[in-house]
């Protein structure tokens, strides 16, 4: 009987979720404060964006984007935040589109402002048939290739730029925002990377039908077992009901901080926007990493 009421509502959550969708304003309604840094080809820099390639992956495509602040000096030590960026290929009524990339993340950006800590957009990596390896636009790529990377990403920048391995935080939209759990508590080693999770606009195990193995909520749950009491930002526009009765129906007691997006948009632009919430998620954020 307790399954079926969660499961009712569940689809309750969705669907006043999408009803209310349907009323809120446009984020475009406010005038963005913040323009991410364009990724540029060059070498690391304070206060430039650069695409930038992990030691052993220097003959491949993969690639990620690294930002160090315009304050940045490599004695000192430096939170970091790794952003995983949601599914390419993206784009809505309402005119948000997402294209997949790691230059095109602006989650980490706007939750710092570009200051003092430093900025990391991570792929996911997917090997072709010949062996070929390059950034993964939709989904998961090559999960064990996904996480190499990323495991070995945050330790070097952590011994080359000053990157504090004690306050590494795990941010991400939509696909990124799944990818929280699927990828950053895939397992205990990976899960031992982070001091705490950004989650804006999904969330691993809410949805079952994503076409993925593990996307089930018994595996799903297994990766949220290994989430401990570190603390964990979610939300959602027009709101976190759906997430909020699922991770109730889990019986597993987390961390979290819930907060509902005014706005109608499928998008992390929110962040570049002087709003409540970005503000909320500043001061969660310096809290976050005490």
């Amino acid at each position: 009987m307790m399954k079926c009421l969660s499961g009712w509502l569940l689809g309750l959550c969705f669907l006043q979720t999408m009803l209310v969708g349907q009323e809120l304003p446009d984020v475009t309604s406010v005038a963005a404060d913040l323009e991410v840094p364009v990724m540029v080809m060059d070498g690391p820099e304070a206060g430039k964006r650069v695409r930038a390639v992990t030691t052993g992956w220097e003959e491949t495509e993969v690639h990620h984007a690294l930002w160090l602040p315009p304050e940045w000096k490599r004695t000192s030590k430096w939170p970091v935040v790794v952003e995983l960026a949601g599914n390419g290929g993206y784009k809505n009524k309402f005119g948000d589109i997402c294209d997949g990339s790691v230059a095109g993340c602006r989650l980490g950006y706007g939750m710092s402002g570009g200051r003092g800590m430093i900025w990391v957009s991570a792929p996911f990596v997917e090997v072709a048939g010949d062996g070929a390896k390059r950034n993964a636009e939709k989904w998961w790529g090559d999960v064990e290739e996904t996480k190499r990377y990323l495991s070995a990403t945050v330790a070097e920048v952590c011994a080359q730029f000053g990157g504090d391995p004690e306050r590494v935080v795990l941010a991400g939209f939509s696909r990124g925002s799944i990818g929280c759990h699927y990828i950053g508590l895939h397992d205990e080693e990976m899960a031992g990377l982070w001091r705490a999770f950004v989650c804006h606009s999904h969330f691993d195990g809410v949805i079952e039908k994503w076409p993925y193995p593990g996307a089930d909520r018994g595996s799903a749950l297994e990766r949220l077992k290994r989430l401990g009491n570190r603390p964990e930002w979610i939300s959602h526009e027009g709101g976190t009901g759906q997430t909020e009765a699922y991770l109730k129906d889990t019986g597993v007691q987390g961390a979290w901080t819930f907060v509902a997006m005014p706005y109608r948009n499928h998008t992390d632009a929110w962040v570049l926007r002087p709003i409540p919430e970005r503000a909320r998620l500043r001061a969660w954020l310096a809290e976050a990493l005490r």
